[in-house]
């Protein structure tokens, strides 16, 4: 299999990490690319219509898109029952963690737009802080909510993954007032999955 990965995407972090969870990293072929909506990447868009990654190119040349559909299927795959349980409240809970990771890079990434990506005329900073009080709301739910158990699932992947990126880019504090959450994240940190997949490079538009 192949993996269209960016270094500092957080959605292709997940899958990489979650690929090293499951034992399926040797096994896979990574291939950075770098993305972005005013820089067209052909060979991602021949794959992908979104032109984004990750992507996913199985050994038949199928090629899945999305690193919810690529998490969703990687747990199919032998050893990868671990990221999303079969039923039962640990599933949602799983799933609904995921959930809230996603939307934090997304908030995540239009702050981005909105301070340092946007050309400074055109930057809206009423959309800018709508989109950290998501980012807010969501890591107080990691805190409050979240079981938080450290698990190899897809919730805590993502959760980790996306966090590190707000650390990474310095979009917010998350650690600031949540001790729960920023010992879980620091713990989190240390496993091999995540020191093996650090984030790196700069977002060219």
């Amino acid at each position: 299999m192949k993996l269209l990965y960016q270094t500092h995407s957080p959605y292709a972090r997940k899958i990489l990490v979650a690929m090293h969870e499951i034992g399926l990293a040797d096994n896979v072929e990574v291939i950075h690319h770098e993305t972005s909506p005013t820089r067209r990447n052909e060979a991602v868009y021949a794959l992908n219509p979104l032109g984004k990654v990750p992507v996913l190119i199985g050994e038949d040349g199928f090629a899945l898109f999305d690193s919810v559909a690529i998490a969703d299927y990687l747990s199919t795959l032998p050893g990868g029952s671990i990221l999303i349980p079969s039923g039962g409240n640990a599933r949602w809970e799983t799933l609904r963690l995921q959930a809230a990771a996603q939307g934090i890079a997304d908030s995540g990434i239009v702050v981005r737009w909105e301070t340092e990506r946007r050309p400074e005329p055109l930057r809206w900073p009423a959309m800018r802080d709508a989109q950290l009080q998501k980012i807010i709301a969501a890591c107080d739910f990691a805190e409050n909510e979240a079981s938080l158990e450290g698990l190899p699932r897809i919730g805590e992947i993502a959760l980790a993954t996306t966090l590190d990126w707000i650390a990474f880019r310095n979009v917010y504090p998350f650690a600031d007032g949540r001790p729960r959450l920023a010992a879980w994240y620091a713990g989190y940190c240390q496993r091999p999955s995540m020191q093996a997949t650090a984030f790196s490079g700069e977002t060219h538009d």
